[in-house]
């Protein structure tokens, strides 16, 4: 137990090169057979414990790794100038000036956006602008295309492609459109999107590619297709994904699913806690980029659903605190103790 070798090591090349190396040296030093080792397995623990260096490339397995889609926005010195004219948020052009709604004593504005149940049509906008980053700040030297993902060799429709199809980056407001198309077809969830860019930084990961504007489509579809198989009971089948993207066969739907689940290593386990970095990191990305959520009016109804599940976990944790309740005196009814003689027989 706590061997630092192992076999069972998980997900990205990267990981499993350096993996590879400490096996080597690990063999090397030591003259012990396995039955005195006894079982070489990792401990849970030891894999818990990663280097900062691995960290760095794994943003979708580990929690305290930074988002791809993140660094390449702060990494943008020219934010997407269409983005503040043409924004659709809670701010509203008044001569000029921006106004922000604000609770007052007659009217609550409220988010209506929670980690457990985010705002849809937000979360696709935030999903669409994280991949036009990544787009946009793509590493050209580095990364390949990958035939399973190149339009022009599997492509989504019958029209012929522009022979530059692969040179202009696409805009926000396209990528938003087609991820928006597919979600309403399949009648998806918001927590299907965020899953969705999981899978896509975590393939990118793996496979050291760079999405660009002849793949980007593709790799879109594959990890829509794959977050909706795992993350919602009823998924959407292939064929149905045929009916909404009509020129596809099932036979490339099919490929696709399966070279995608290769290339992650078939590593579709997406953690609470990367869940939550990822809501976090988007809600950031739209404050940054002043696509906020937008507010409602607190009515009648959602003010007593809001009481009702106060009153509900006051009523859970109240034996907890009870019991948690410590018994206190005062300092004034503390007395001087009696020396009693001890009997010594």
């Amino acid at each position: 137990m706590g061997n630092t070798a192992s076999c069972c090591v998980s997900g990205s090349p990267k990981l499993r090169r350096n993996v590879h190396t400490r096996l080597d040296s690990y063999q090397q030093e030591s003259d012990l057979s396995r039955e005195e080792t006894g079982c070489n397995l990792q401990h849970i623990s030891d894999r818990e414990n990663v280097d900062e260096m691995d960290l760095e490339y794994n943003p979708s397995d580990h929690p305290r790794a930074t988002t791809i889609f993140l660094s390449k926005s702060q990494n943008d010195e020219m934010p997407h100038k269409s983005l503040r004219e043409k924004r659709k948020s809670v701010f509203i052009n008044n001569n000029g000036m921006l106004r922000r709604k604000h609770s007052s004593c007659s009217t609550i504005f409220l988010d209506d956006s929670t980690i457990s149940q985010p705002h849809l049509k937000h979360t696709i906008k935030c999903v669409a602008l994280a991949i036009y980053y990544h787009i946009k700040n793509r590493d050209t030297d580095g990364g390949m295309l990958m035939d399973i993902f190149d339009e022009k060799l599997h492509p989504l429709s019958k029209s012929a492609l522009p022979p530059d199809y692969d040179q202009h980056d696409p805009e926000q407001r396209q990528i938003y459109r087609f991820i928006r198309t597919l979600f309403s077809a399949a009648q998806l969830t918001s927590e299907c999107a965020i899953v969705t860019l999981v899978y896509l930084e975590r393939l990118l990961t793996y496979a050291e590619i760079c999405i660009c504007p002849g793949s980007w489509r593709r790799i879109v579809l594959g990890s829509i297709l794959l977050a909706s198989k795992v993350w919602d009971d009823q998924a959407v089948w292939n064929v149905d994904y045929c009916q909404i993207l009509k020129d596809m066969t099932v036979e490339d739907m099919n490929e696709l699913e399966r070279r995608f689940l290769e290339l992650l290593q078939f590593n579709i386990n997406v953690p609470s806690s990367v869940y939550a970095k990822y809501y976090f990191d988007l809600r950031s990305l739209s404050e940054s980029n002043n696509l906020n959520v937008p507010l409602e009016p607190l009515s009648r109804d959602k003010a007593q659903r809001l009481e009702a599940i106060s009153r509900l976990c006051d009523d859970k944790f109240k034996d907890i605190r009870r019991a948690a309740r410590k018994r206190s005196g005062s300092v004034d009814n503390l007395c001087r103790g009696r020396w009693v003689p001890a009997i010594l027989s």
